[in-house]
């Protein structure tokens, strides 16, 4: 693990294999940290490829952020970070908030975005009850921690059958989970509850797409991603069976296979 200062705090991240390869830029969502990709960290090192996964500000090991947190900081944070590598442009992929920092990356960022990879995410601006549920959820988290979230929420992180069918993998998301800063979990719901519709950053997009959903995701379902779809309809489409809303944890043989192909299939080598 390597550290860099950035804007007013630390990001922690890990840059893993070639540094000749396609970089790969993978962003974790809400509330984990960088290890939730070490499947995919393994198989496209393995490929050839440069991976780099951080920590987000607020999350892991990274520095501790209180207040608000847009999702256009943590773009930015991002791009420092490739700026600091010495990155031109990235394959730049996340999961649920991780899928909609990848967008606000695109939006914001779009010279420094080879390929977009979106898993478990959706693209509207946040509803008005939606902002009071996140506002909310981040005055609990600051007021009781982390655990009873955790606990509550596990069995829709993962598929429910995946919690007692796959228990190392629950011990490892309810870790995440809990050792998460309550001031940096409050920090990004109440920037999440602000962002903007993503809908027409998508519907401009022209670098390959690919959009990735656990069949029985019930925070982000088929049909969000199915929405995204129409979206970019020249986006490739995956739909991992057995899974929930963290598909490269619990099926990461399948989530693997499908960015695998992706990158070779779709992705130019250099550009």
């Amino acid at each position: 693990m390597t550290s860099m200062a950035v804007r007013g705090t630390t990001l922690h991240y890990d840059d893993t294999g070639s540094a000749a390869g396609l970089p790969v830029l993978l962003i974790h969502g809400h509330p984990f940290d960088r290890t939730l990709w070490a499947p995919q960290v393994r198989a496209l090192a393995a490929a050839g490829h440069r991976v780099v996964t951080p920590d987000l500000r607020g999350y892991g090991a990274s520095g501790v952020e209180e207040g608000t947190v847009l999702l256009s900081a943590f773009a930015d944070d991002l791009v420092a970070l490739l700026d600091h590598l010495e990155i031109g442009r990235a394959v730049v992929g996340g999961v649920s908030m991780g899928g909609q920092i990848a967008m606000e990356v695109q939006r914001g960022h779009a010279d420094r975005v080879r390929a977009l990879v979106l898993s478990d995410t959706s693209a509207p601006a946040e509803t008005d009850e939606g902002r009071a549920v996140r506002n909310r959820m981040a005055d609990r988290l600051l007021a009781e921690g982390m655990d009873g979230y955790a606990d509550e929420v596990i069995g829709k992180m993962l598929a429910a059958y995946n919690v007692t069918a796959m228990p190392d993998v629950a011990e490892h998301v309810l870790r995440m989970m809990r050792a998460t800063d309550p001031r940096g979990a409050a920090a990004a719901l109440r920037g999440r509850a602000e962002r903007p519709d993503y809908r027409d950053t998508l519907a401009a997009v022209r670098c390959p797409v690919l959009i990735v959903v656990g069949a029985d995701d019930v925070f982000t379902p088929v049909a969000d991603a199915e929405a995204l779809h129409a979206l970019v309809p020249h986006a490739v489409l995956t739909v991992v069976d057995g899974a929930g809303h963290l598909p490269g944890a619990e099926q990461p043989e399948r989530f693997n296979a499908a960015l695998l192909d992706f990158l070779a299939t779709q992705v130019t080598p250099r550009g």
